[in-house]
């Protein structure tokens, strides 16, 4: 039985194939295919690897407008509009003409249903999720004032994620927004689901809208690329509203004070800013960080809001508030390194 990485992979052996197919509105450029989005767009800011090579293997793909990434499932998903992962495999198997599944085989080849609340079970949300561009999670996040979308492939959206309002109670499927929570070695331990109202305009209306799953302690939702320098905070909206101001410094959201506390440093790191949520658990955090980066000779900055969290600074203080009070706390060569000034 195929796999998802199996059907991934011998996707990835007819990449070209695979892209003459679903993105015909590109074109081959030396070992690329160039193309506007995985939705066939007209374009060429999305970069499709047609063989393996030192950069990456063959069909990895790179949004560079969007900061978007994924496989040449993904690609199969966006060019047809698929929603259900049953109906994207179907769709590989039946481009590479692979036998169907057996009887009562599920068609993403995972060979049943995984443990509730486990890494698995993470890990299948996430593939069954798409990419946010143009979907309710871009909506929810404009409307909580977060315009940065650039290298956020680690948030996806699912239209219909079930809801348990209860121990006992019936499943409801709602849209909500996904984060993939990954290792440092980028593999998803875990997830994190918020539900949104119908029309985006905010979370949904139920007892308890945000909900994790899988293996969290030590990792995080990732956004951007670390290098020497990066950012560590709670919760996504409050990173991503950071990253409104710091657009160019890789950041994680561990998704509360206390993972925040326990994350885990990249070899690499050698100066870590803890933004940190105004309130006791948020204080608690940044004083077991600041303990934790001086035993490992890292540099810690504290980043501070004015308000409740970064969120609440840019929803309700501006942008122009917030890359005030965000530059004077910076180090000064990370003032002109990582941020875009609104003059």
């Amino acid at each position: 039985m195929a796999t998802p990485h199996d059907l991934a992979r011998h996707l990835a052996d007819r990449a070209e194939a695979v892209c003459r197919r679903y993105l015909s509105a590109g074109r081959r450029q030396g070992s690329y295919w160039q193309v506007g989005d995985a939705r066939n767009t007209p374009g060429r800011s999305m970069f499709v690897r047609l063989r393996d090579s030192p950069k990456g293997p063959a069909g990895k793909w790179t949004d560079a407008a969007t900061g978007e990434h994924g496989d040449l499932l993904d690609v199969i998903r966006e060019s047809l509009g698929l929603v259900d992962f049953t109906d994207v495999a179907k769709e590989a198997r039946a481009f590479l003409a692979l036998p169907p599944p057996e009887l009562g085989t599920p068609l993403d080849g995972t060979g049943g249903p995984a443990p509730s609340g486990s890494a698995e079970a993470a890990r299948r949300l996430v593939a069954m999720s798409r990419p946010i561009a143009g979907t309710l999670v871009e909506t929810y996040l404009r409307n909580r004032g977060i315009t940065v979308l650039h290298g956020t492939g680690a948030l996806r959206f699912h239209p219909r994620c079930y809801y348990r309002p209860g121990a006992h109670g019936p499943t409801e499927p709602r849209p909500a927004m996904i984060g993939a929570v990954t290792d440092l070695g980028g593999r998803i331990t875990g997830a994190h689901r918020t539900w949104l109202a119908p029309d985006g305009s905010g979370k949904a209306a139920i007892d308890r809208p945000r909900k994790a799953m899988g293996d969290l302690l030590a990792h995080a939702v990732r956004f951007g690329l670390p290098n020497e320098v990066m950012a560590a905070g709670e919760g996504i909206e409050s990173v991503l509203s950071l990253r409104c101001a710091v657009p160019h410094m890789a950041m994680v959201a561990a998704l509360s004070a206390a993972h925040l506390a326990a994350i885990l440093f990249p070899t690499s790191l050698r100066r870590l800013y803890i933004a940190h949520d105004n309130d006791p658990a948020g204080d608690g955090a940044r004083d077991s960080l600041i303990k934790r980066t001086n035993a490992a000779g890292i540099e810690a900055i504290v980043l501070s809001p004015i308000r409740g969290d970064f969120n609440e600074d840019l929803r309700i203080l501006g942008i122009g508030a917030l890359e005030a009070t965000v530059r004077v706390q910076l180090a000064p060569e990370d003032v002109a390194r990582f941020m875009t000034l609104t003059a």
